[in-house]
């Protein structure tokens, strides 16, 4: 995993070990150890909304990889009082195209 932030930060992710893996692994299971190699969650893994942002299309036919963010839910006071899962969907560098 890279342990340093890129420049350029196009996606939500914060950080998490384990969302890494769980990705990371997803992509191993498509296109191999090579390919996970080259994968940064934080430029060319994104949800399909940031893709079509940046002039890219998904490839017809591609199936997401999934992930899952805890959204938190607050209080009127803005306190936590709960957090619960969220599936997101997302795009591997190698599922998109120039639109």
């Amino acid at each position: 995993m890279n342990a340093i932030k890129p420049q350029e930060v196009l996606s939500n992710y914060s950080g998490s070990k384990k969302t890494y893996e769980n990705v990371a692994s997803q992509i191993r299971e498509r296109w191999g150890e090579k390919e996970v190699e080259k994968f940064c969650p934080y430029t060319n893994c994104l949800p399909y909304a940031k893709w079509r942002e940046l002039g890219y299309k998904v490839k017809k036919g591609e199936v997401s990889l999934k992930s899952i963010t805890l959204i938190e839910e607050k209080n009127e006071k803005g306190e936590v009082i709960r957090k619960r899962p969220r599936t997101v969907h997302l795009f591997y560098r190698k599922q998109v195209a120039k639109a």
